[in-house]
């Protein structure tokens, strides 16, 4: 993966819209540079909602789809799912499987700003890159951050 896209659910449509064109003009949308890249998607929904009413599936441009209910907690809720170590290692084996797959990973949650910041700090670091930028320019969940952290070193000293 060459980088790592966190927004909002209305930001992550728009992106995926992007690679969207019309029967029979695959040409005009090439010249466009609408056809460049090819993504995966870590779709985080809402529990009380049982999601947003709409799931991103696999084409020619997206590679991957991994969409987990979880809400935007720091300790548990009545009512709420808080996210937890099953959900952190199916996204690092998310991550580990489509690293390859695809140009781009795409992490939405529903506002961009808190669950899918974590992920997407997360994902930057587990791929070798510098993720501070995450902290600086917003407020990751850092209960969700903390969580997929200490799933990736039990993994690293397999204790898992």
């Amino acid at each position: 993966m060459k980088r790592v896209l966190v927004k909002s659910v209305h930001g992550a449509f728009g992106y995926v819209m992007e690679h969207y064109y019309p029967f029979g003009m695959a040409d005009e949308a090439a010249e466009q540079g609408a056809l460049t890249d090819t993504y995966v998607v870590i779709s985080i929904q809402d529990s009380h909602t049982n999601g947003f009413g709409m799931q991103f599936t696999e084409n020619q441009f997206c590679k991957g789809v991994l969409t987990l209910l979880f809400d935007d907690i720091v300790k548990e809720v009545d009512g709420a799912v808080l996210f937890d170590d099953e959900m952190a290692d199916k996204i690092i084996d998310f991550i580990a499987e489509k690293k390859r797959v695809a140009d781009t990973l795409l992490v939405h949650c529903y506002a961009g700003q808190s669950r899918s910041r974590a992920v997407g700090a997360f994902a930057v670091e587990m791929l070798g890159g510098d993720n501070s930028r995450y902290f600086e320019e917003g407020t990751p969940n850092q209960y969700v951050y903390d969580v997929l952290e200490t799933a990736w070193i039990r993994r690293q000293l397999g204790t898992f």
